[in-house]
């Protein structure tokens, strides 16, 4: 699954279209590396995405198979290993 992709049905990134702007702006990196929006998602991978006011870090537990999944199992698809606040963007 696109990395982009994976950010909208993990519910880290509400759209899509937002997803792929800040992997392109270089604000998403897997395993410490930049990646564009189609990098393919693997389980194990460490996923660091900084929001404005936010650096969220998550390590990817499953890459579903269907377009989209059900609100209440979208938390199982990642584990949360930091969630700041910062003011890095503004």
């Amino acid at each position: 699954m696109r990395l982009d992709k994976f950010l909208v049905v993990a519910r880290l990134v509400k759209q899509r279209t937002r997803a792929k702007e800040i992997c392109d702006a270089g604000h998403v990196k897997v395993d410490g590396k930049s990646v564009k929006p189609a990098h393919d998602v693997r389980i194990g991978e460490t996923v660091e995405v900084t929001l404005p006011n936010r650096r969220l870090v998550v390590r990817v537990e499953e890459v579903p198979t269907a377009k989209s999944v059900p609100k209440a199992q979208a938390p199982a698809l990642y584990e949360v290993l930091a969630d700041e606040r910062t003011d890095i963007l503004k």
